[in-house]
């Protein structure tokens, strides 16, 4: 059922996080991220935060359904955007890290969903520049969840701190995606979306290049970030349940 208020978007993360951490599915990872992004929001909105408040729901509503839907059309064996395959194949993978599935669930959500959600909100008609303040202070609030995250992290997974300090100054997108230059790619695609006379070609076209992203947050050519990533992945818990506990803690 689609979501269409923030409390269902929260009531069917929470539904897709226990289904997933029964498992002991990666999967649970980025649904307990954007839980924690959504009920900021959610807070945000209360106590009036942005600038158009009741359109911050609607955008919410509307971005979190599109997560949504890429998980069910997963889950049923359907194909959801190229971008959301790549996130939910990799965790059927061992060898990656808890943020690199972190990663691959921010590429495809805010890369191609947020610019899709913002048009949509904002309607044919509707002035996009209006909507760029509150989009930017979404994009800071997601920013300041995953510096918590990265924090949180370092619990189930002791030698993290390794990533950085032997990933620095490689162009490597595991080490060096950054969140603003998501931000602005995000925000040029839904002006892209917005006037494009044709909306399905349009998503096509930033699905195959996002998709393309995707495949460099799990690969690298550098030898040593590979051992590197090994290493670290050896010693990071296994246990869905507790790396779920560690990331949603108060």
């Amino acid at each position: 059922m689609t979501a269409k208020t923030i409390e269902e978007v929260i009531a069917q993360l929470h539904e897709i996080i226990a289904i997933e951490t029964n498992r002991n599915s990666q999967m649970a990872f980025f649904p307990i991220l954007y839980l924690k992004v959504t009920e900021r929001i959610k807070v945000g909105i209360h106590n009036h935060e942005f600038e158009n408040n009741a359109r911050m729901e609607i955008l919410d509503v509307l971005f979190a359904n599109r997560y949504i839907q890429a998980y069910r059309d997963y889950s049923e064996e359907k194909t959801p955007t190229l971008s959301w395959k790549h996130a939910f194949e990799a965790t059927k993978e061992s060898s990656l890290l808890i943020m690199q599935h972190l990663l691959l669930g921010i590429n495809a959500h805010i890369n191609l969903d947020l610019g899709i959600a913002v048009a949509e909100t904002v309607g044919d008609q509707g002035d996009l520049t209006d909507f760029e303040n509150d989009f930017n202070k979404i994009n800071e609030i997601l920013g300041s969840m995953i510096d918590d995250v990265q924090q949180r992290i370092g619990k189930v997974s002791p030698l993290f701190y390794l990533l950085e300090k032997v990933g620095k100054g490689k162009e490597d997108k595991i080490v060096s995606f950054s969140i603003n230059i998501a931000r602005d790619g995000a925000w040029l695609f839904a002006n892209q979306y917005h006037f494009s006379p044709n909306k399905l070609e349009e998503v096509t076209s930033r699905d195959r290049i996002i998709g393309l992203l995707a495949t460099k947050l799990t690969t690298t050519k550098s030898w040593l970030l590979r051992y590197t990533i090994k290493t670290i992945r050896f010693l990071e818990t296994k246990n869905t349940k507790k790396v779920i506990d560690i990331l949603n803690a108060a």
